[in-house]
């Protein structure tokens, strides 16, 4: 079962699983943050194949979600994605409330849904915003991360802390996935690239916060997927186990670099609105995925300077 998915990563990761020969169970409630059009599109795709099936139910109720399960024909699992989630650092600080209700409140009923059905193995998808400004670079999954600087970080380490404790309750084999940047085709509107893109094909200028030094991690959807699929195996194979993991490309890039790679791909000379940096924005993110390669199996391989010309590819082709 992927819970979200019909978004971002979550469709990309249904198809993975599918392609394999996995059933599926994408749950999802098509939450209006961005156009439910392009969500019912993933799905309509994702039909496509003989094993895949949509359930329509929220993600925060255990109950309704495990009957909308049986009412669709799903006795058992083998594991649970947990990738629903109210997503953005910026949106969190103007709906701290929203953010914790879903965000929190979501994985602890997802993880009631584990335990009602008989300690089903989770994975769950949190966020290197968890590393706050205070982390050497690069990060590492032993470095504290008592720090948020928003409430979209403190909701993601919240969430893990309740996989732990469900973990030391339960013995539930649970594997949490710190993704950095996630970018690639069907990105959501609302993400830079994505957001940039967009702009620059209309001829707008883009918002390009702060002096452009700030730098991220930016990682390909192909390489995370491949690395949930890492994780859904190694919960599924290894008995009470818990791990927290980074999966990022480990390799950095300036805002100012990006809007570069992204003009020359796009064939257009950006112009930069530029505003002042933005709270809760982190200075740097790079990941350690030394541990991800050695439990998981995962292989990063998709540098920017190839994903933006793939994202840029699939854009044009989706706004004709």
């Amino acid at each position: 079962m992927v819970t979200g998915g019909a978004g971002f990563i979550g469709g990309h990761l249904c198809r993975r699983l599918l392609e394999r020969g996995d059933a599926v169970w994408a749950v999802d409630n098509f939450d209006p943050f961005y156009d439910p059009a392009l969500k019912r599109e993933t799905v309509r795709e994702l039909s496509a194949f003989p094993q895949f099936r949509l359930v329509e139910a929220d993600a925060c109720d255990p109950g309704a979600t495990q009957a909308a399960l049986a009412a669709a024909g799903c006795e058992r699992l083998d594991a649970i994605v947990h990738l629903a989630a109210r997503a953005g650092v910026r949106p969190s600080i103007q709906e701290p409330l929203r953010y914790a209700r879903v965000n929190v409140e979501g994985t602890a009923a997802v993880l009631e849904l584990s335990r009602a059905m008989r300690n089903v193995p989770v994975v769950f998808g949190s966020s290197s915003s968890v590393y706050g400004n205070s982390a050497p670079v690069p990060f590492r999954e032993d470095d504290p991360v008592a720090e948020p600087i928003s409430p979209y970080a403190a909701t993601k380490r919240a969430g893990e802390l309740f996989c732990h404790a469900h973990h030391a309750l339960y013995g539930t084999s649970i594997v949490c996935l710190r993704f950095f940047t996630v970018y690639g085709p069907r990105q959501r509107p609302d993400l830079a690239i994505h957001k940039f893109a967009r702009l620059m094909a209309e001829g707008r200028p883009i918002p390009f916060f702060g002096d452009g030094s700030a730098q991220r991690d930016y990682t390909y959807v192909d390489d995370i997927v491949q690395g949930v699929e890492g994780a859904i195996d190694y919960a599924h194979r290894t008995p009470a186990a818990f791990e927290i993991v980074n999966l990022g490309e480990s390799d950095t890039t300036a805002l100012s670099r990006l809007v570069e790679l992204l003009g020359a791909a796009m064939g257009v000379e950006p112009v930069l609105d530029r505003q002042p940096a933005q709270p809760g924005d982190v200075d740097r993110t790079c990941a350690d995925v030394s541990k991800a390669r050695r439990l998981l199996g995962y292989a990063p391989r998709t540098r920017v300077e190839e994903g933006i010309p793939r994202f840029v590819e699939w854009f044009r082709s989706a706004s004709r």
